[in-house]
């Protein structure tokens, strides 16, 4: 046989394996289905990880705008005593900061100490709002591998079980097929793990830089006050 009959040879075998590849290729929604039960809650948790993660970006957006120059101009306008004025501009920025040295304007007539625990209030609120919903994050990143190794462990159950309930010989196909369905949980749930993990640190750190932004404010308003007193 020479060399040119080899190369033939190869080159229409391998034409028939992808055929043959072809034909048992599976879809992502067919795997997803061949998973078993388990993929149920893993697939709601991925929706929920993934509502959560636009939700809260969506927030922290929108409570992060603020304009510019809006400290500055506040700072100078209690300076100045024109309280009204720096109540004004609150008023028209609607954004965490803005709220809580509202809170602090509306208690200028009361000491220094109760200014300080009005607008310390607010921020627990403010912060609270910010923070909601991050502990589940952290919850579904620990929750799905977990229940995708729950489904592994089922599905090569009842692998097992059909292994055991086949008489003669057991076929490969059935071995395998039994196989890699099981494992697809497993995938499943460490995919939606990192996911809700990578969200859940992204989603923090957005949160500690604005809480930053915050105290940062109310603190050079503080002493604005103590100045002005």
């Amino acid at each position: 046989m020479d060399f040119k009959t080899l190369i033939l040879q190869f080159l229409n075998t391998n034409d028939s394996t992808i055929n043959v590849v072809n034909q048992e290729q599976i879809t992502v929604m067919e795997l997803l289905f061949k998973g078993g039960i388990m993929m149920i809650p893993i697939l709601v948790l991925f929706v929920i990880t993934i509502y959560i993660l636009i939700e809260k970006i969506l927030i922290i957006n929108r409570e992060s705008k603020s304009p510019k120059g809006f400290t500055d101009e506040i700072i100078s306008r209690v300076k100045n005593d024109d309280i009204n004025g720096a109540i004004l501009v609150c008023n028209d920025t609607n954004n965490p900061v803005s709220r809580m040295i509202l809170k602090g304007l509306n208690k200028l007539n009361t000491s220094l100490k109760n200014i300080e625990s009005s607008i310390e209030n607010v921020g627990k609120i403010e912060i609270y709002n910010l923070e909601k919903n991050l502990n589940l994050l952290a919850t579904i990143s620990g929750a799905a591998p977990m229940i995708g190794f729950l489904g592994t462990v089922t599905g090569m159950i009842q692998a097992f079980i059909s292994i055991a309930e086949e008489e003669g010989a057991v076929s490969p196909k059935l071995l395998s097929s039994g196989i890699y369905e099981a494992m697809l949980t497993t995938a499943a749930g460490l995919f939606v793990g990192i996911v809700a993990y990578l969200s859940y640190n992204y989603l923090v750190s957005r949160v500690e830089k604005l809480i930053h932004k915050m105290e940062y404010t109310t603190i050079e308003f503080i002493e604005t006050l103590q100045n002005r007193k």
